[in-house]
């Protein structure tokens, strides 16, 4: 695995000395994503995540949703809606009854939407997608002081200056 003007080191990373000014490898996504340490922490985490309340109360939220026959039949009612609305503002061009199938259907999100398990379901999606939003920002941030704190250069010794 080459790269133009460059090299591959022992460890497979692509390197390009663009002008031969610098020694800074060049990786590529698909380089990124097989560094086994990274992704080995990555699928721990990731099991960590799958075991943790928020998860498991999602798996226990959705179960009861797909249990449940009025749930399902709102949805397929719901759907069927969607269906119409389409054919209606589509094919028959007609307004009035967009209008009536979507109040039809506000009627019936409203009716599901009222369903205790359903909105501990809804409850649960958010939780999960803010905790993963959560994750993704500390190591975001994390990763970025580091590097804001690496590239910090010390003061130079007032002795070695020169007036």
């Amino acid at each position: 695995m080459g790269v133009q003007g460059g090299h591959t080191h022992e460890n497979g990373v692509a390197c390009s000395h663009v002008g031969g000014t610098t020694d800074i490898p060049s990786y590529h996504t698909r380089d990124l994503i097989v560094k086994e340490d990274i992704m080995a922490k990555t699928k721990e985490l990731a099991e960590v995540i799958f075991n943790s309340a928020e998860v498991q109360q999602y798996r226990k939220a959705e179960q009861q949703i797909n249990d449940n026959e009025r749930v399902k039949s709102l949805i397929g009612q719901i759907k069927k809606k969607q269906k119409e609305v389409v054919a209606f503002e589509k094919t028959f061009k007609n307004p009035d009854m967009v209008k009536k199938i979507e109040a039809e259907m506000e009627t019936l999100q409203d009716e599901l939407d009222g369903i205790p398990i359903v909105a501990q379901f809804q409850q649960s999606q958010s939780d999960i997608n803010y905790l993963l939003q959560l994750v993704v920002t500390v190591i975001r941030d994390t990763v970025s002081d580091r590097i804001n704190m690496e590239d910090v250069t010390p003061e130079e010794d007032p002795e070695t200056c020169s007036d």
